[in-house]
């Protein structure tokens, strides 16, 4: 009994300590006014429409009839997730380094704390800009909605993941931070925002399969176009790519913190 009243305990402790980081990351990151707040849905949402203009006005159907928005919006918005969600944790340590003092602040809490916020404001830029492009009728509901949201949740465990990966790199290494950014321009094109699979050439196919992120998007898509689009996908493979890479990022993060509290 004494060990499950310590459990419960301890898990109403870190709910506080992470409601606290949280606030504080909305506060420095977006000030105390709602505008602020707000524009933690508004900057993908801004970037997502952006792209789905510039298609537009280029006259870029992607040789299919699939709707111009319907394909920005579930392309975009899930790559800015995972995305964002990896960059906001690469300077997590440095911009946090004093919080770490405080014995219930550990650097997970951190990482975990950054991928929730910028995955929230993707997710809501996702809901938004769908109802109301479905609204004015430029686009369809998805076909399948509960597979959709499992796509996009595969996409936020991959996004986790990495995150944990990269933001607990930074402890060893500054190198990291200064090659994160030029390996996201070289990622963003293969994750498959701009195009489906089954346009590409079987050897091309063969290539960018190995990215665990274009399985998750390729469920996304089939969840939202159903049998209209031909997909690609091996549900098994990016599971277990989540799961190793999850535990490698457990791994990193605990001798992370360790590293941190020698300094």
């Amino acid at each position: 009994m004494t060990s499950e009243v310590s459990f419960f305990r301890s898990l109403a402790i870190q709910g506080r300590v992470m409601q606290a980081l949280l606030m504080r990351e909305v506060i420095t990151r977006y000030g105390r006014d709602n505008l602020g707040v707000l524009w933690l849905i508004g900057e993908p949402m801004v970037f997502t429409l952006g792209v789905m203009a510039l298609w537009t006005f280029a006259g870029m159907h992607h040789g299919s009839q699939l709707p111009i928005a319907a394909f920005a919006i579930t392309g975009y918005s899930s790559v800015l997730m995972w995305r964002n969600s990896v960059g906001r944790c690469v300077s997590a340590l440095q911009s946090n380094f004093n919080l770490l003092y405080h014995r219930n602040v550990q650097v997970i809490d951190v990482f975990i704390t950054r991928t929730l916020l910028e995955m929230a404001g993707a997710t809501m830029s996702f809901i938004v800009l769908s109802i109301a492009f479905t609204a004015a009728e430029l686009m369809t509901w998805p076909v399948d909605p509960l597979q959709v949201i499992f796509g996009w949740l595969m996409l936020a465990w991959f996004g986790l993941a990495l995150a944990l990966i990269i933001g607990a790199a930074t402890a060893y290494s500054e190198i990291v931070e200064r090659l994160w950014g030029p390996t996201t321009y070289f990622m963003f094109p293969l994750a498959g925002a701009a195009f489906m699979v089954d346009w590409l050439p079987k050897q091309a196919q063969d290539v960018v399969l190995f990215l665990p992120m274009v399985h998750g998007l390729e469920i996304i898509r089939e969840g939202y176009f159903g049998n209209v689009v031909r997909t690609h996908y091996d549900l098994g493979y990016m599971a277990t790519c989540c799961l190793v890479m999850t535990l490698v990022g457990l791994f990193l993060v605990r001798d992370a913190g360790e590293r941190v509290e020698q300094q």
